[in-house]
């Protein structure tokens, strides 16, 4: 039995004093708590803050990005072990706003989940395609491809520490939703690509989340489907209640 993670995405939003208190009231609201995992990921600046709200608790600390090397003349960016020593367990690699925004590639993202891996980091790497890319029916062309190029080279023994967030792009931000057997089917269809490369064991153990606007009212629905494993959740994840309720999903009437 997978046990689900939610995980919460703050992106670049919050002062590290807001995100101090968000997490706080999450702690709050949780406390005692025991299904899902729970991860919440605050911008860098607010790492520390964070970590003391929530120290203690069963709310697990991650990133939004790494950079693959350890340390270096890399201006700007964030290493594994910085986010060690922050105190994250997880790290956010390949989120579509990095992807089609900055210009991150298939090959960045493998070296970032390698780099993840290799410094203990539980790795959420995501994949998702364009609106135009689900009207011209390359859906499944489009997530083959990046989890081919994200997983080249990893091992099967590394991949079941890794999770995979399924994220059409299409219904990040936007209010729209993929349909829970829309995304039945893609979550489906990577335990499927997993399975190829590693074997059915390691597909069965990897957890695949979804995200794209996901809210308390459509939460049950898409964690009823057998291969969706949890949440990676954008919006929703900066108002306490709302993230709350998403994670006590099953306690929802």
């Amino acid at each position: 039995m997978r046990r689900p993670i939610i995980a919460g995405n703050w992106k670049m939003n919050g002062l590290a004093r807001d995100a101090a208190d968000l997490a706080a009231s999450l702690r709050r609201l949780l406390d005692g708590y025991e299904g899902a995992e729970v991860v919440v990921c605050p911008p860098f600046t607010a790492l520390a803050l964070v970590r003391s709200a929530i120290d203690g608790s069963a709310i697990r600390l991650g990133a939004q990005d790494l950079h693959w090397e350890a340390k270096g003349a890399f201006t700007g960016e964030i290493s594994p072990t910085m986010l060690k020593e922050a105190g994250c367990t997880f790290v956010v690699i390949g989120h579509s706003e990095r992807r089609h925004i900055l210009g991150e590639t298939n090959d960045m993202v493998n070296r970032k989940l390698k780099a993840a891996l290799a410094h203990a980091l539980t790795p959420i790497v995501c994949v998702g395609e364009l609106l135009e890319e689900r009207t011209m029916k390359v859906t499944r062309e489009v997530v083959e491809k990046q989890m081919q190029k994200a997983f080249d080279g990893v091992s099967a023994q590394d991949a079941t520490q890794a999770v995979v967030a399924y994220e059409p792009v299409w219904a990040i931000g936007t209010g729209l939703t993929a349909t829970p057997a829309q995304a039945q089917e893609i979550h489906h269809f990577i335990r499927n690509l997993l399975a190829r490369q590693y074997g059915e064991a390691t597909a069965n153990t990897v957890r695949v989340l979804y995200g794209g606007s996901v809210k308390p009212d459509n939460i049950k629905g898409l964690m009823a489907e057998k291969d969706v494993d949890g949440a990676l959740v954008g919006g929703a994840s900066l108002q306490a209640g709302d993230f709350n309720k998403i994670v006590r999903y099953k306690e929802s009437a």
